[in-house]
C-alpha cells in the first residue's frame, strides 16, 4: 500500500492495487445500473479519519479510509458509490462547475482538485495550479450539495442498488449513521454532514421508497468477500499490528485473515513470519496477481530485492496492465540494480497512470542511473508540478530544457512544465 501526498493540508491517497481492486469490483453493478461505463471511473481512498465521501469529475470516486473502516456491509458501502453516482449521472458536477466558475472561486479549490487530478492522471500543470491557494469557501461553494440535488441523488442511488442486487435498506442504514449530525456544532460535525445536507424529510422519504420497493437483493456473497478483503487490508495497514492481530481469525475467509495477519507482522517487524503467512496465503490462491503484489512489497521492504523482483514479475504476468503492480516491479528491479529493465517497467507504469509521484521518482533515478540526465530532470520537473511545487519544478524544466536536443518530444514537454510555472507565477504578482 502506497501513500501519496499532496501539499496544502496534506491530503494522502491510498493507493494499493488490490484495495482498488476489491472497490472497483463493488462499484461495477452500481456504475452499470448508472449508465457509466465501470472502467473509467476509479474508486480512490483518501487517508482520513472522519467521514466522507464526493465526487468532483466523472472519472473518481473519492472515500475517505475512516467511512470505509465504518462501514458494516458491502449494502452500506455500495450505498455510498450509489449516491456518489448518482451525482455523477444526474449533472451535479456540471452545474457545480458552473457555480464555482460565476462565482469566480475556482481558484480556491485547491485540496480537492488538486486529488482528483492527481489521481487521474490529469496534465500535471492542471494538478499542479489547483492544489495551491486553497479557500474555505470556495471549497464549500463547490463541494455542497443542495437540497434537491440530494433528493434526486437518493432517488437514483436507490434505484442503482435495486438494480444491482444490492440491499437498499443499506441506504437508510447510512444515513442513520449521519442521523443528528445537522445538530452539532459545525466544527464537530463529519464532512458529509455538511456536504450532503440531511433532514429528517430526506431520511423519511428515503425510508419510504426502500420500503415501496419491496426489494428482494440478490445473492451478495461476492460483494461480501472483496468488502471484507478492502477494508481487512485496509485497517491491517492503519490499525496497530496487535489490533489486527487479535480480530483476523474473525475474518469471514481464510485467505482474508491470513492477508491480514501477513499485513501484522510486516508491520511488526516480524519478517520471517510474515513470509510465511505469506506462503500459506499464496498456496490458496497460486493465481491472484494481488497478493503477489503484496509478497513482492513484503520482500522488498525487508532489504530482499532480488526475491522481490520475482514477487512483482509473477504479478505482472498476472495483471499486466495494472499499473500500481508495474510500479512496484520497477521499484524491485532498481532496488536488485537493474536500472535499464526497471527504466521500461516504469515507462510503462507511467503511460497507464501518470499520477502516480512514486513512480515518477523512480523513474527518474532510474533515468538518472541510466546515464540519461536530460529525462531525469524533465521527469523530476513533472513530479514537482504534479504536486503543486511549480517553483521547483521550473528549476527542473529549465535544467532539462537544456540538457535535451531541442524540438524533441521531451524538450517540448519541458516546455510545457516551463508555461505552467511561468503562468503561475505571473498571477501571484
Amino acid at each position: 500500500m502506497l501513500s501519496h501526498s499532496l501539499p496544502a493540508r496534506a491530503v494522502t491517497l491510498l493507493r494499493d492495487a488490490d484495495v482498488e481492486y476489491a472497490l472497483g469490483r463493488l462499484a461495477q453493478p452500481i456504475l452499470n445500473a448508472a449508465g457509466l461505463p465501470s472502467g473509467s471511473v476509479k474508486v480512490v481512498v483518501i487517508r482520513d479519519s472522519s467521514l466522507n465521501a464526493f465526487v468532483i469529475d466523472h472519472q473518481h470516486i473519492f472515500i475517505h479510509s475512516g467511512l470505509l473502516l465504518k462501514m458494516q456491509t458491502a449494502d452500506e458501502l455500495q450505498a455510498v458509490l450509489a449516491h456518489e453516482a448518482a451525482h455523477m449521472a444526474n449533472g451535479h458536477i456540471a452545474q457545480r462547475y458552473a457555480n464555482a466558475r460565476f462565482s469566480n472561486t475556482i481558484s480556491g479549490l485547491g485540496v480537492a482538485l488538486a486529488a482528483a487530478a492527481a489521481a487521474s492522471g490529469a496534465d500535471p500543470r492542471a494538478a499542479g495550479a489547483l492544489s495551491l491557494g486553497v479557500g474555505s469557501s470556495a471549497s464549500r461553494v463547490f463541494m455542497s450539495h443542495t437540497r434537491a440535488e440530494e433528493s434526486s441523488a437518493d432517488n437514483s442511488a436507490i434505484r442503482y442498488m435495486l438494480s444491482a442486487g444490492a440491499d437498499p435498506q443499506a441506504m437508510v442504514d447510512l444515513l442513520n449513521i449521519f442521523r443528528g449530525q445537522e445538530l452539532l456544532n459545525q466544527s464537530r460535525q463529519d464532512p458529509y454532514a455538511r456536504t450532503h445536507p440531511l433532514t429528517r424529510d430526506r431520511l423519511r422519504a428515503v425510508q419510504a421508497q426502500v420500503t415501496a420497493a419491496q426489494a428482494k437483493p440478490g445473492k451478495t456473497d461476492e460483494a461480501d468477500y472483496w468488502f471484507a478483503r478492502a477494508q481487512g487490508k485496509l485497517s491491517a495497514f492503519l490499525r496497530a499490528p496487535s489490533w489486527t492481530l487479535r480480530r483476523a481469525d474473525a475474518s469471514p475467509t481464510k485467505d482474508i485473515a491470513l492477508l491480514r495477519q501477513a499485513v501484522a507482522y510486516h508491520r511488526q517487524p516480524d519478517t520471517a513470519k510474515a513470509l510465511a503467512t505469506m506462503d500459506k496465503l499464496l498456496a490458496m490462491r497460486p493465481d491472484d496477481p494481488y497478493l503477489h503484489d503484496l509478497h513482492g512489497q513484503i520482500l522488498l521492504e525487508s532489504r530482499r530485492a532480488e526475491a522481490a523482483v520475482a514477487a512483482y514479475g509473477r504479478a505482472a504476468a498476472l495483471a499486466p496492465r495494472n499499473a500500481l503492480i508495474l510500479g512496484g516491479q520497477g521499484r524491485a528491479l532498481l532496488a536488485a540494480g537493474q536500472p535499464k529493465r526497471a527504466l521500461q517497467v516504469l515507462e510503462q507504469a507511467r503511460a497507464r497512470d501518470f499520477s502516480d509521484a512514486r513512480v515518477l521518482r523512480d523513474l527518474a533515478t532510474a533515468y538518472a542511473k541510466t546515464g540519461n540526465t536530460g529525462m531525469a530532470s524533465l521527469v523530476t520537473a513533472e513530479r514537482y508540478a504534479l504536486t503543486g511545487r511549480l517553483k521547483d519544478s521550473q528549476i527542473h524544466a529549465k535544467r532539462a530544457a537544456d540538457l535535451l536536443p531541442r524540438g524533441s518530444a521531451p524538450w517540448l514537454r519541458s516546455q510545457d512544465v516551463l508555461s505552467a510555472a511561468e503562468a503561475h507565477a505571473s498571477k501571484r504578482k
